[in-house]
């Protein structure tokens, strides 16, 4: 997984009927583009995330 600051992460929800969550990543802590990213959610709640196999990178338009 590579992803720049201003791209989206978008995390699936892990049961039948959990929405999706997304949040912007504003700090790429990896080297290259690797997790960790310090993502920002749409609630304005900011965290450090390691992304697992529910999540994809969206780029950013």
């Amino acid at each position: 997984m590579r992803a720049s600051v201003g791209d989206h992460l978008v995390i699936h929800g892990r049961s039948v009927g959990l929405p999706d969550h997304t949040a912007e990543i504003v700090e790429v802590r990896g080297a290259d583009g690797a997790p960790p990213y310090v993502v920002r959610f749409t609630d304005g709640r900011e965290s450090l995330v390691y992304p697992g196999p529910d999540s994809v990178v969206r780029r950013r338009d």
